[in-house]
Order: structure tokens, then sequence, then C-alpha cells
């Protein structure tokens, strides 16, 4: 790969339908797996409207393109000097190049670019089959392999994410497999290939190689290899065949990223090794494998775990701010919204039922209020003191959290009742002491977990390490999704208004109050108009009854 010059690449579009028009387009040279020289970046203004969901992706709208962007057609001879011949490889090399700038290119008619490299998102998919971080969206790989921050959702903050991605964990798996060169990169990405776990189906989330000791998987590989879809048969036709070829290797492994690979030939039963005292010992290599894979997982998960943590507390601490400053409000609006419905149910039901029906209105209109004053109180006392984690704590949640993590296994005790009760309820604790930030009862149950549970009175726990190959694949398996769920529910509250709130609010001290104010006159207004109404309803009921509502007020 080290003499070979290629161009990494990525665009920021109007979205996903065509037309579609490039906004931004980044680039970099890249030798070999490193990248080279300085990168390339251009916004285009192409005189188009920036439907508002791309838009809150990569924060482009037309004004600014229109100051900022230049013409396309400049932008683009700029991009054919800094390209020259090189091979263009793009993250999604079928959105990038074939859905954006080849037709691009047609539409502007301008000669095309470049030449065809290979798809680095293909690359990554086979390399790390099966995904570690649970999918291969960038971010998900970017948080999951702690690479650095390089700006989501920009063209050239993704083209460097790709790029560390590539020198930083695509290059030792591919060095791994032999693939040291710019042909074998191509082949390799362009040969047949399915991913080693079912993404669909009633087998969704299963590894194929499974099915070498279960029949039932092994007939549904042999039914879908039978479709009368070519794709589906072709899958299943391909996956019969890596099945053939592991059963026929001498010392099958599972290898991250290759679950489907074999090892160099080696002893059939295992590797040896030599303690202190001069015994010679039999150690399994697949079972030492595993048992590095689970530690690294349960590091990698607590890491997050932590993240996610801290990042919940900044984002309860501005809403708790929030909340103390307008529950006056709030509570005021939804005191009114009760009333109205309730006056519009009271009506309803006096119309079609009578007096003694619409009496009932009355009824679940005081039980509904004490309700909602209730919700608020909890909700004061919830909020109360809430601030975000400070450096110590954090620091000291993230020890407790590399000790509870060894306590997460859920499919151990799944055959003993008593026994799975204890961790399900011993699981509850741990997650409502994350949920309330009680780092007191989470330090209590990390530091002596038998004591916790023995306390409660459940059953006690066997936290020892597995021993088994099979159990320890499982476990595994289960470490990577709670992992890929933790980088779900990170991103998910990274990409909320609340958590947008919350690092304005931290960069400009002032700014919650002057969201507050506003808040408190949208929620006055909206209260206004609740009131007004209500009167209505008022005066109506009384037309109807000739007394106004007793309890409804």
């Amino acid at each position: 790969m080290q003499p070979t010059e290629w161009i990494l690449l990525d665009t920021e579009t109007t979205g996903f339908h065509a037309p579609v028009y490039a906004v931004e387009l980044a680039a970099q040279r890249m030798r070999g797996w490193e990248p080279t020289g300085e990168p390339f970046r251009r916004l285009l203004n192409q005189n188009q409207e920036i439907p508002p969901a791309a838009a809150r992706v990569h924060g482009y709208t037309r004004e600014i393109l229109e100051r900022d962007g230049e013409p396309a057609a400049a932008v683009y001879q700029a991009f054919a000097d800094y390209v020259g011949g090189r091979p263009l490889v793009a993250f999604n090399l079928e959105y990038d190049l074939d859905a954006v700038l080849l037709p691009e290119w047609r539409r502007l008619g301008i000669a095309a670019i470049g030449q065809r490299g290979f798809c680095a998102l293909r690359l990554a998919q086979r390399l790390l089959d099966p995904v570690p971080a649970g999918n291969c969206k960038l971010q998900t790989l970017r948080q999951y392999y702690r690479l650095p921050e390089r700006g989501a959702h920009t063209a050239l903050g993704d083209v460097q994410t790709v790029a560390d991605l590539c020198a930083q964990v695509l290059r030792p798996l591919a060095e791994q497999r032999g693939l040291t060169t710019w042909e074998q990169l191509m082949a390799f990405t362009a040969e047949e290939w399915y991913p080693s776990r079912i993404a669909f189906g009633k087998h969704k989330g299963r590894l194929v190689e499974e099915a070498r000791h279960d029949a039932q998987l092994r007939d549904w590989l042999e039914w879908l290899a039978g479709s009368t879809t070519p794709r589906n048969a072709a899958m299943g036709e391909w996956y019969l065949r890596q099945l053939s070829d592991l059963e026929q290797a001498e010392t099958p492994v599972l290898v991250l990223g290759q679950s489907l690979a074999t090892a160099p030939a080696q002893s059939q039963a295992a590797a040896k090794a030599t303690s202190p005292g001069g015994l010679v010992l039999y150690v399994n290599p697949k079972l030492e494998r595993l048992r590095e894979l689970v530690s690294a997982a349960r590091s990698r998960l607590a890491q997050f775990e932590v993240e996610l943590a801290r990042e919940k507390s900044r984002v309860e601490a501005t809403q708790a701010a929030l909340f103390q400053q307008l529950r006056g409000h709030y509570q005021r609006r939804d005191r009114l919204r009760l009333v109205v419905e309730y006056r519009r149910r009271f009506v309803d039901l006096l119309v079609k039922g009578g007096e003694e029906e619409a009496e009932r209105a009355e009824t679940e209109f005081a039980a509904a209020q004490a309700e909602s004053e209730a919700d608020y109180e909890a909700t004061a006392q919830a909020v109360a003191g809430r601030k975000a984690l400070s450096e110590s704590e954090a620091e000291e949640l993230g020890q407790l959290w590399k000790k509870l993590v060894k306590l997460y296994h859920p499919d151990r005790f799944a055959h003993e009742p008593e026994k799975l009760a204890t961790y399900e309820r011993l699981t509850a604790a741990i997650n409502h002491a994350k949920d309330t930030g009680d780092v007191a009862l989470m330090r209590d149950i990390a530091n002596d977990p038998h004591g916790f549970i023995a306390r409660q009175g459940w059953a006690d726990l066997d936290f020892r390490e597995e021993a088994e190959l099979g159990k320890m694949s499982n476990l595994l398996e289960t470490l990577e999704l709670e992992i890929f769920a933790v980088l779900e529910a990170l991103n998910q509250l990274r990409g909320s208004a609340d958590y947008e709130l919350t690092c304005l609010a931290e960069r400009e001290p002032g700014l919650l109050a002057g969201v507050a104010k506003a808040q408190a006159s949208a929620l006055g207004e909206e209260s206004q108009k609740l009131a007004t109404e209500a009167a209505e309803l008022a005066e109506e009921i009384a037309g109807l009854t000739g007394t106004a509502p007793s309890r409804i007020v």
C-alpha cells in the first residue's frame, strides 16, 4: 500500500432524493494508509433550497451557501486539480460517487474526475466482521475505537475520521490478512461477501457459524440457498460454502473481525505453556483469546457507561435549573389544560347522558388534578440539588463501573430461576443507582456485591470467570450488544435539543435565563388562551344547567 496514492473523499448534500446536490466537498490525499499534504474542502453554492432535515444534519442553509459557497464548476475544477488521476475512495462510495458526484458531473457537463477506488465502508464491514460496535456507522466506530473527534456530519470532519479509522483500526486487520497492496484491497472489497451475523428473519443476530451445531439454522440456510430470488439464493449458497470451508479447517478459531477465518495450523487440542514451577500446562488458545476480548469489551463498556452518565448529568442539571425557573408557569398551564379538557367532557356527557353522567367528569377531574400536582411535587424533589458530575465524581464513577461490568452476564443464570431473579434485581439496583446519580449505592454494590446481595436476602451468585468456550462466546456477544446499546443512547442524547441547549448554556452563562424568559412568555400566552376557553366553557355549562361548574374550576 505504501507507494500508492489515492483520494479519500466525502460529501454533504441536499438529501437522499434525486436530484441530489452537493453542498460541501472534502478530500484528503493518502499515501498508503496515511494522509499526505493538505486536505481539500469547498462549500458549493448551487442556488438550491436545503431541506430542513438535511440542514439539521450538516448545518448548512441556502443563506450560508450563498454567502460562503462557490459556483459548482469552479469547485470541481479545483477538485480535479487536487485529485489528478488518483483513485477515489469514500466511506460510502455508492452514495458519494455514484449517487452524488457522477450524476452532478454529468448534469454540469464535467468529465469524470479521478478513477474508481474501493468503498471504505465495505472494507470496514469485512475486516471488523462481526462488528463489535454493533453497526458500521462512522460515528459509532469513532466512539467505539476512541478515535479523535473531528466534527461529525461535516465532509472534512468525516474524511479525517475515516483516515483515523484506516490508520489505527483497519490497517492492522488488513495486514493480518496479508492485504498489503492496493490491488489486494481492491480485489478484497470487490469479492462476494455477506455478514457473519444474520441481520434479518427468525435467526436475526445469530452467527452463521452456529449452523455447524444447529440443525434448524442449517436448514434455514439451505432453504435460503434454494430460494427463487437470485440474491437470496446467492447469499445462502455463499454461507453454506463458508460453513463447508470452516468444517474442513484443521483448527477453527474466533478472531475479532474474522469469525469465519481459520488460524494457522497448530496442535489439535491446545497450546503449551510452562508454569513457574516447571509443570507443562495446556491452555486452550481460543478460550484465552476470548478472555482477552471479554476483558477489553468490559473495559470499553465501562468507559461508555461513564461517558453516558456524565453527559446525562450535564443535561439533567440544565433541565433541573430550567424547571425550577418555569415550574409555576408550567403548573398554571397544565391546570388550565385539565379544566378545559374536563369541561369539554362535562358538556359532552351532559348532552348525551344527562346530569348524572356529567357528574363523572367532575370526579375524574379531581383525581386527575391531584395526580398532576403529585407529579410536579415528585419532579421537584427529584431535581432538587441536581448538578453535573464533578471531575472527581466522574473519576470515581469510572473506577466503580470497571468493577460493576464484571458482574454483567445476562445469560449465565438463564436456567436457574432463583439466581436469575437475584441477577435481575441486582441489575435493576445498579440501573436505578446510575439513573439517579446514587454514587454511594454504586460504591456499595461494586465494592462488595456478595455482601449487598446478602443484605437484601437474595440468593447468592457466582461471579467467577467462565471456563467454557461457548459461554465465553455468548458473554462476548452480549457485551458487544450492550456496548452498541449504550453508544446508541449516547448518540441519541447528543443529537437531542436538550443536549444542544446544555452545551450553549455552558458556553454562555446568561443564556438559560433568556431561554426561561422566552418559554415563560410562550407559556403565558398559551395559558391565557386556555383561560379564555375555560371561561367560555363555563358560560356554556351555566347556560345548560343553570349553575356554574362546581369542582371543575
